[in-house]
């Protein structure tokens, strides 16, 4: 893209915060919605409970990009908190949908955030972007999240749906999470680790966000994972490899069950997740294995 004003969700989460350096390192203005009044030129208030978003700021953006959701793993799902991690999704892109809807000059892309919880457990199946979606709590939720976006398609802005996997970082999310246990030679695998972890590098994350925004032929669901997924075996030696430390516990099934409630079945469960569309349009991965993408987040 050329020089851009881009406006941005979840701006202080980890992939919302890499993607505001990595536009602004460019030369592209980037506007951040905030769940608060706005106090910098940079901000624009949003409310996704209240349905609210500031449409003034949005005005002149070239691109919209919605990251914003509540953590799936960050509490124990009781019904409170899953209707936390589905109102904040639904709701919230469908605030920012309707808000670039009602633009008289849209953006001419709505990038919003999804994931490869879309397709449920697939087991050792590979799955693309033409499978269907899965069974469960996640997946439903993941069906709504996109099917929030319809303002902003129907008024004819090009509309892409990032399904993403594991992001590879120490700096947050779930592997922000393992880094130190295995660091401390306490990793090791989950249940039987032969469940597949679709993982991608945060650097590679970043890099197909970017290359989503530019390429016009991109819509609807782009998967944003590596192309080789892992089994969590797989992803337990890398760790001890790269980390030169032993991988000799295991998390047993049964205690995950107990530690994690329902959760702990997608935990267990098994995503084989290929980006079909990403590799169609010309993206190349800097870090596409699993040792790569560990070491890349070392750096």
């Amino acid at each position: 893209m050329l020089r851009s004003r881009i406006a941005v969700t979840g701006s202080t989460g980890l992939i919302g915060a890499a993607l505001v350096r990595s536009l602004r390192a460019d030369g592209h203005e980037v506007v951040r919605l905030v769940r608060r009044p706005a106090s910098t030129g940079d901000e624009v208030e949003w409310d996704p409970k209240r349905s609210y978003v500031d449409v003034a700021g949005l005005v002149g953006c070239d691109a919209v990009v919605h990251l914003a959701g509540a953590g799936v793993g960050d509490h124990r799902w009781t019904e409170e908190y899953k209707r936390e991690i589905r109102d904040s999704r639904v709701l919230g892109t469908a605030a920012v949908a309707e808000a670039v809807a009602s633009l008289d000059t849209p953006p001419k892309v709505f990038l919003a955030g999804s994931a490869v919880g879309f397709y449920g457990d697939t087991g050792d199946r590979a799955v693309d972007e033409s499978a269907p979606p899965g069974d469960g709590f996640l997946p439903s939720v993941c069906v709504e999240w996109e099917e929030a976006t319809a303002p902003a398609e129907e008024a004819g802005v090009r509309t892409v749906h990032a399904r993403t996997g594991l992001v590879v970082s120490r700096k947050g999310g779930a592997w922000g999470r393992l880094f130190p246990l295995f660091k401390a030679g306490l990793g090791g695998r989950i249940g039987d680790g032969r469940q597949y972890w679709s993982f991608i590098a945060l650097h590679d994350h970043i890099a197909a966000l970017r290359h989503i925004l530019d390429t016009d032929a991109l819509s609807g669901p782009v998967n944003l994972t590596g192309p080789s997924p892992a089994t969590n075996a797989q992803v337990t030696a890398a760790m001890g490899r790269v980390l030169r430390r032993p991988t000799l516990f295991t998390a047993p099934a049964p205690a995950l069950r107990v530690a994690l409630g329902e959760f702990a079945g997608d935990v267990l469960g098994s995503q084989r997740v290929l980006p079909g569309r990403l590799m169609e349009s010309g993206f190349a991965f800097a870090f596409p294995g699993i040792d790569d993408a560990i070491r890349a987040a070392l750096r």
